[in-house]
């Protein structure tokens, strides 16, 4: 796979997308959903393709967006594409996404956080499985940036009372 463009993600594109996808989150929880959120960049990394929030348990924004993706978008053109999510995508999603044929994710908090906000709720079992290790696992080389540390207190705003 390689790439048709040069650009790169500045930090200043990483916490806009990372903000739109918080308040996906936000507006999962007004919905009673899990708090969280994704955005789908296109190539100029700026223009947001698809935005989606967490469904169901089996149900996540990343593996939303990456079917989605998959059904609207060609191959390629997802490879020059990133994933933006507020939280580091499960095995599950690190998956889809990896399939999809994505080529770069924007993480900003780690699954580790996630896990101590979570704790041992039923309503979200988390995995110790990076998606890094997932995605190394593969023969792509999907690009992955994160957790983004700036961001991450506004980014579990949403999770700090939902998982109480």
């Amino acid at each position: 796979m390689t790439s048709d463009i040069s650009v790169n993600l500045t930090n200043e594109q990483i916490c806009i997308a990372l903000r739109a996808a918080n308040e996906v989150a936000r507006k999962c929880i007004e919905s009673g959903h899990h708090p969280f959120g994704a955005v789908l960049l296109a190539p100029d990394n700026q223009e947001i393709l698809l935005t989606h929030g967490n469904v169901s348990v089996v149900r996540h924004a990343e593996t939303e967006i990456a079917r989605a993706a998959a059904e609207k978008y060609d191959p390629e053109f997802l490879w020059n594409c990133t994933l933006v999510t507020t939280m580091e995508p499960c095995a599950m999603c690190a998956g889809a996404i990896y399939w999809s044929n994505i080529g770069t994710v924007v993480y900003g908090a780690a699954e580790t956080t996630l896990s101590k906000l979570t704790g041992t709720s039923q309503m979200n079992p988390t995995m110790n499985l990076p998606c890094r290790t997932v995605f190394e696992s593969g023969q792509k080389p999907i690009k992955l940036i994160g957790p983004i540390p700036e961001m991450e207190e506004e980014l579990i705003a949403p999770h700090k009372d939902f998982w109480k």
